[in-house]
């Protein structure tokens, strides 16, 4: 017969918590860390550019009116042709030009004056723009606007999303019904003009141009978020949580919040690359960033025009910065919605 150990003699096995489980299997994907270590570098980037250690000087004008890439080498010299002047003992210079005779005496007039002109170089690492100004200084101060943008708009309409589904879902009945209704008044009008009218209505800015894309992208978040809660919120380990005292608030979101966030960041990686998308449409339509700021969405208005004459160096730069951002965050997101479904948990 077996002797009955006492209370306490034997250490009880002890469980990791949501989160370290799910860093612990996001480590074993590689993708994920190499995805998680390019959105770090932007991170790094963007604070390095706030604080003014690099790109602080991107409005120099520090080439040649659109300087090639380095590795393009300089432009040939333009040609501007040759004015023939007809020379002979009874020429006089007043028929050809009016002015020849004043030109001894601006040209003795500007000998005196002392100018400091900055050399401008030929080529540029990225090359330059219309007016000379390097394009990877302008790449780099335009992420920090571009992703800043799209980040804090897409973090502003996930809280607001899940917040509203959380409280429909899980209370039900007249707060379901209130806030569907608010919904349904949101969705009735196309995104793009809601998007329209707020920018009409609250000016340009970078802090307006992230409180009108939260205020009108939670929309999505909050019907699935609040279809999660709704198939949670009957489930056993909510029902014991409840049969111990647990409060209302701490049944939705220490309970049940964990086990809906894989689909939470779905949508969050979806709004940060939407929501760039949308800064590049409301930059060029001129609702967007201000004129003396540069992003994204104004560097691909400028390089439109650029493009025509050749100039393709400053489309190509921030299409890079642009495709390499959204990728590396939607590899990342994906890596935690994976590490945080409670389904792959439970297969372990």
């Amino acid at each position: 017969m077996s002797a009955v150990l006492p209370i306490g003699a034997a250490a009880l096995p002890h469980s990791e918590g949501v989160w370290r489980t799910a860093w612990r299997r996001y480590r074993g994907d590689r993708v994920g860390m190499v995805s998680l270590a390019i959105v770090a570098a932007f991170l790094v980037l963007i604070a390095l550019s706030a604080s003014g250690v690099v790109a602080r000087h991107w409005q120099q004008e520090v080439g040649v009116p659109n300087a090639p890439p380095t590795w393009l080498g300089p432009r040939p010299p333009e040609d501007l042709g040759t004015i023939e002047v007809p020379k002979g003992p009874n020429v006089d210079l007043s028929d050809v030009d009016p002015l020849a005779p004043r030109y001894q005496e601006w040209a003795a007039r500007a000998a005196q004056l002392k100018t400091t002109e900055t050399p401008r170089s030929q080529t540029l690492p990225f090359g330059g723009d219309r007016l000379g100004r390097d394009v990877l200084a302008k790449a780099v101060k335009g992420t920090e606007v571009s992703v800043f943008v799209g980040v804090l708009a897409a973090a502003v309409a996930t809280l607001i999303g899940t917040l509203l589904g959380a409280a429909a879902g899980f209370f039900g009945r007249r707060v379901s019904d209130f806030l569907e209704w608010v919904y349904n008044v949101f969705t009735a009008v196309p995104d793009i003009l809601l998007i329209f009218a707020f920018a009409a209505v609250f000016g340009r800015g970078i802090g307006t141009v992230v409180l009108i894309l939260g205020l009108t992208g939670w929309s999505g978040v909050y019907r699935q978020v609040r279809a999660e809660f709704i198939k949670h919120r009957h489930r056993e380990y909510v029902r014991a949580a409840e049969a111990i005292g647990a409060s209302a608030a701490s049944r939705m979101f220490r309970h049940i919040l964990p086990n809906v966030s894989h689909v939470i960041l779905v949508r969050l990686s979806l709004l940060v690359v939407g929501f760039i998308k949308f800064e590049v449409i409301l930059s060029y339509l001129g609702l967007g960033v201000p004129v003396d700021q540069v992003s994204w969405g104004t560097m691909l208005a400028e390089a439109q025009s650029e493009l025509i004459l050749g100039y393709w160096w400053q489309l190509a730069t921030a299409t890079l910065f642009m495709a390499l951002f959204v990728t590396a965050f939607s590899l990342m997101a994906d890596a935690w919605r994976d590490a945080l479904d409670p389904k792959l948990r439970g297969a372990e």
